[in-house]
């Protein structure tokens, strides 16, 4: 009798841990999560270390902005993730380095610079990036707690 009363709270407290764990995962998969932010790349505006809040919504339903800051996988290295700038939208204009000639952005892709140009491998090396490689938009900066601010244009 006393073994079936554990046995009953072991197993309802294990289906709590499953459904708070099904719930947390759904939400850091498909709402947003937390992502920290290293390299030089977004410096001034993102510093090595800074904690970032991200929301998934936008590049699921299409709404990322020209200036949204987005994480996405690296077109060139597919298990590393970038933290970019949104520069050029698709049909927009764009000069590139080498050579100096403009293109256009193909529709599907977003073009994604550093905010450090001088530090930063970005679409002016890999070229335009598939929208579908775009994971998150980031929100605002939550670490350093005396940097919190709010990432997002409008």
């Amino acid at each position: 009798m006393v073994y079936a009363k554990f046995i009953g709270k072991t197993f309802g407290f294990i289906g709590y841990a499953l459904q708070y764990a099904c719930v947390t995962h759904c939400t850091f998969e498909y709402v947003g999560d937390f992502v920290m932010c290293s390299g030089p790349s977004m410096e001034p505006t993102l510093e090595t270390n800074n904690i970032l809040l991200t929301e998934h919504l936008s590049p699921r339903f299409n709404r990322l902005r020209r200036g949204d800051i987005v994480i996405a996988k690296s077109p060139s290295n597919p298990k590393q993730n970038i933290c970019k700038r949104i520069t050029a939208l698709p049909g927009d204009k764009v000069r590139g380095q080498f050579p100096k000639r403009s293109q256009v952005v193909p529709r599907g892709h977003v073009w994604l610079e550093g905010d450090n140009s001088g530090n930063s491998a970005d679409s002016r090396i890999y070229g335009p990036v598939p929208e579908g490689l775009i994971r998150s938009r980031v929100v605002c900066r939550v670490w350093p707690l005396d940097k919190i601010t709010s990432l997002t244009e409008y």
